[in-house]
């Protein structure tokens, strides 16, 4: 497994070398001491809850995030294939307001190291796509952060049609209003 930089500051592309044969393939999809040689010592083990979502082709889940010290986390494509895409959310970081989108499928077994400071979501490509998070602290509802993934001021681009969203997604607010709110408390 190697572990690359991405356009945005702190944000890993974690990529496993996959062993295949007649047999089909063998992978290590996550190492702690290759993770913890790129990141903190000891960061590895974090990690505290793991969590999956199963969505249909076109669903887009996002953009979420959330406040306070944040939420660190690992996200890959288990089955299917997702657009992924981050935004830099930390005041004072070099890639600020900045988005990145990923190719995440359960071919190339690619994910990513999201550190707190994110707003995260995806789009389902595939029939079905299942996607995993591995995250560094208890899921707090109080502390959660959206914004719209149509908000014109983050421009991010979908590559099939929405089939479905959530309701808590389509009520989500704008960028402006996230950097407004007394909620967006999240510092690097």
């Amino acid at each position: 497994m190697r572990i690359d930089e991405t356009e945005l500051a702190d944000v890993l592309l974690l990529v496993p070398e996959p062993f295949r044969d007649a047999r089909g393939l063998f992978t290590r999809t996550f190492d702690a001491e290759i993770f913890d040689a790129r990141t903190d010592p000891g960061a590895a083990a974090t990690f505290v809850q793991d969590s999956q979502s199963r969505s249909a082709r076109g669903v887009v889940r996002g953009m979420h995030g959330r406040g306070g010290r944040g939420e660190a986390k690992l996200v890959r494509c288990a089955h299917g294939a997702v657009h992924d895409i981050l935004v830099d959310i930390r005041p004072g970081s070099p890639t600020f307001g900045r988005s990145q989108a990923f190719l995440l499928d359960d071919d190339s077994f690619r994910h990513l190291y999201v550190p707190p400071g994110f707003l995260h979501g995806f789009q389902a490509l595939t029939e079905t796509a299942d996607v995993c998070y591995r995250i560094d602290r208890p899921h707090d509802p109080a502390e959660d952060l959206a914004v719209a993934h149509d908000d014109p001021d983050l421009a991010l681009t979908w590559p099939q049609d929405i089939t479905v969203i959530s309701a808590r997604d389509r009520a989500a607010g704008s960028w402006r209003e996230l950097l407004e709110s007394a909620h967006f408390t999240h510092r690097p």
